[in-house]
């Protein structure tokens, strides 16, 4: 049987006895810290003999929620009828001290059969560590909490969005994706010396590297799948790439139906902002049977090549059109190698305008647009 739902408090783990927000039966109660300290006015009896949690067990872990079991002793186990779990992000020591930090969250629960299944967006969120130990509880007629020793502290680590998240994401995407407009051709830019290299000691073909972390903290591309990031946006006005770019001067330019085609799947891998008023959107373009293709599939929602709201080819008298979403930037990710004899290599005449990067760029985790009620 799953627990309910656990209430959470906004106190720092180190002072004594924080207040706990309401469970769900309504009753306030307070905590102790981890090493049993209590103030006069707690609330909590005197320290009684309660089993103390051991051989903590972490199971079953998504991107906000996971279940928790542990052993106790026999001795006085029928007397507990509450756990408190105190469950806290893990300390980052290389982050900005100056920015805000998140708050340790004091958990409270009654004793149901274990494991026990601790579910919340509010406080958890994927891909990130926490430390957590346990608490049994035993609730005195005149409300008074006995309790007994913290447990030894564990680690672990949240899971990345699952495809039910990522189609949650997906959906918000279509809203906005708008009209669809021609294009003609994938492009790459980057610097000269890239494109040197390249052709110098990878035999003339841009190889596929691991995505950096951009984007939604739990899309479960990141720092994962290996792909080569082209754009296919086109200027309202003429139909062609903008001249602009915030990676480099120089443009690789490759027919559209040379990457992507029939013979190639096509998936959804993020929706994101960087607080910005512009939508991004990751789509990864895999050959069938390659081992990009066969990543995506385990973990993204695919879309038809032909009918999608961001970017489609379709066969129009023998002839392959292909028409992108107006109203997000697209990155398509290329799984496979690419030759640069597919194409050509110029220098464009705009700007480099280094505001639009995305590398390893932050998601804004306050847009309604396109974030979803889990996990940060």
């Amino acid at each position: 049987m799953e627990a309910p739902r656990l209430a959470h408090t906004m106190n720092s783990p180190t002072s004594p006895c924080e207040e706990v927000i309401k469970n769900l039966s309504l009753e306030a109660i307070q905590l102790c810290d981890r090493d049993g300290n209590k103030s006069q006015d707690s609330g909590i009896a005197e320290m009684e003999e309660l089993p103390v949690p051991h051989n903590i067990k972490i199971s079953n872990i998504t991107c906000d929620s996971f279940k928790i079991s542990w052993d106790m002793d026999s001795k006085s186990k029928d007397r507990i009828t509450h756990y408190f779990i105190d469950l806290n992000k893990k300390e980052n020591k290389n982050s900005n001290k100056f920015k805000h930090k998140d708050v340790p969250t004091k958990l409270v629960a009654k004793a149901v059969p274990l494991p026990m299944t601790v579910r919340g967006h509010w406080f958890l969120s994927p891909r990130t560590e926490y430390t957590v130990a346990v608490q049994t509880a035993s609730k005195q007629v005149d409300g008074d909490y006995v309790v007994s020793e913290w447990s030894e502290i564990i680690e672990f680590c949240t899971a990345d969005y699952s495809k039910v998240h990522l189609t949650q994401l997906l959906e918000k995407a279509e809203v906005i994706a708008g009209r669809m407009l021609k294009l003609s051709v994938f492009y790459r830019n980057q610097h000269k010396e890239y494109f040197d290299y390249i052709r110098e000691h990878h035999g003339n073909a841009m190889q596929p590297s691991v995505k950096d972390n951009s984007g939604s903290h739990g899309s479960p591309i990141s720092g994962k799948l290996e792909g080569i990031f082209f754009s296919c946006n086109t200027e309202f006005n003429t139909g062609k790439p903008p001249q602009d770019s915030p990676y480099g001067r120089y443009r690789f330019e490759i027919a559209a139906e040379k990457l992507f085609n029939p013979n190639t799947n096509l998936y959804f891998g993020d929706f994101y902002c960087m607080y910005t008023a512009y939508h991004y959107v990751i789509l990864v373009v895999a050959p069938l049977g390659s081992p990009g293709d066969e990543f995506c599939k385990q973990r993204l929602p695919q879309l038809n090549i032909k009918d999608n709201k961001f970017l489609t080819c379709d066969e129009e008298d023998g002839v392959m059109v292909y028409h992108h979403a107006q109203d997000v930037i697209l990155e398509v990710i290329y799984t496979d190698p690419v030759d640069l004899s597919l194409g050509t290599v110029a220098e464009i005449t705009g700007h480099q305008l280094m505001s639009l990067s995305t590398a390893n760029a932050k998601k804004d985790p306050s847009c309604k647009t396109c974030n979803i009620s889990v996990g940060r």
